[in-house]
């Protein structure tokens, strides 16, 4: 007999074990464990992932209605170590440019209004002289309900401005604590029970920790029509829905500003417990800490054939850097290492986990984060949960 490496010990008291651990135990376990060996052998190819009873959907074109129902959805299961930007092509479109963006001609104007010594208005032209690269920042649509592929997401690199930037030119007067974000909206009616109304508030003294801006190029070029041409608000950290796309107005308001139709609709997507009256009391839509998996590669090696999930964890206020993953809804969970470790969470990160299904048949893989003071809700809720059959 020889002698079992430390790899295979770490990995033999794991599975024996791991199903005993409560939620504590599960981390300070996964802080132990070795990052995984990189992805070997000859790729044989790719077993489908699915949820049984998901609709087939195409990617990269636009589909399901206009204005407010178009969709284009993004191919999550091409995401490559290294090539983690989404092609403006390929990037998610939830609602797609109204006929009053696309017609426009002549200088874009954006209404500055409120508590102000003089209301005015600036020019995207303005906006284009100023703006400086802001990063790549993932987006998610709040209603990214998709379980056939959950691809309305995407990371794409921007330029523009930022918000505080924006704001600190205006002459304010006292009474203001929040800023109104409003663009044009398409005006074809939504067969699948939309509301009207692309506007979100944002309170001003969280304005420094988003790092909310207001976007003009996208990748390198100038914002497409379907993602807002020509300025978007970026609010990294949150879903899509705070993204106002198209923006023609800012308005600085108070404490007892109503809340608008978009936060009301996106309020259970966003995870609010009530619909309130008041823009204030809203719970800001972050996106908390989830993963996913995007594809099962079929590998064959030395010690025969080798099955590696791969995926992407993104959200959260902090990066992750160890998941721990499960098959069934009653199966032990076992925590691995995501490497290298993310250095971000504004983007999505690629982990990986090595593989032996027990038997043949249709796995639901289960994902979560081991560290439980991380805020999960969907990844706990099983919101991510996807089918593999071997």
């Amino acid at each position: 007999m020889t002698k079992p490496s430390r790899r295979g010990a770490i990995a033999q008291v794991v599975s024996t074990t791991v199903g005993l651990l409560g939620s504590t135990g599960l981390d300070a376990f996964a802080a132990q464990l070795p990052c995984a060996d990189p992805a070997a052998g000859e790729l044989l190819g790719t077993v489908p992932l699915s949820r049984t009873g998901a609709p087939e959907q195409p990617y990269g074109v636009k589909f399901g209605g206009r204005g407010l129902d178009a969709r284009l959805i993004t191919d999550l299961s091409r995401i490559e170590s290294g090539r983690l930007i989404t092609s403006n092509p390929q990037a998610f479109v939830r609602t797609e440019c109204p006929a009053l963006a696309a017609r426009h001609r002549g200088p874009w104007q954006i209404r500055t209004s409120g508590p102000l010594r003089q209301e005015g208005s600036l020019t995207a032209g303005e906006l284009l002289k100023s703006a400086r690269p802001m990063g790549a920042h993932l987006f998610e649509c709040a209603g990214n309900n998709n379980p056939a592929n959950f691809g309305l997401m995407s990371v794409a690199e921007w330029d523009g401005v930022p918000l505080t930037d924006v704001l600190s030119k205006l002459e304010r007067d006292a009474g203001a604590d929040a800023v109104l974000v409003s663009g044009v909206d398409p005006d074809v009616p939504s067969s699948t029970g939309s509301t009207a109304g692309a506007s979100w508030v944002i309170p001003l003294s969280s304005l420094d920790r988003l790092g909310a801006f207001l976007a003009v190029r996208m990748n390198g070029e100038p914002l497409p029509l379907d993602h807002g041409r020509p300025v978007r608000l970026a609010v990294p950290g949150w879903y899509g829905c705070a993204w106002i796309k198209w923006v023609n107005e800012m308005r600085l308001v108070g404490t007892g500003e109503p809340a608008t139709s978009q936060m009301k609709e996106f309020a259970g997507r966003t995870h609010q417990s009530a619909r309130h009256d008041l823009a204030r009391d809203y719970i800001a839509p972050e996106i908390e800490a989830a993963a996913v998996p995007i594809r099962v590669e079929r590998r064959r090696t030395a010690a025969g054939i080798d099955y590696r999930i791969v995926g992407i964890v993104w959200g959260g206020r902090r990066p992750v850097d160890r998941l721990a993953i499960r098959f069934g809804a009653d199966g032990p969970w076992t925590p691995f290492s995501i490497c290298p470790a993310p250095a971000s969470s504004a983007t999505w990160s690629l982990w990986e986990f090595k593989w032996q299904p027990e038997r043949p048949g249709t796995h639901a893989i289960f994902l979560r984060v081991p560290d439980t003071s991380v805020p999960q809700r969907r990844l706990d809720a099983g919101y991510y949960m996807r089918e593999v059959t071997i």
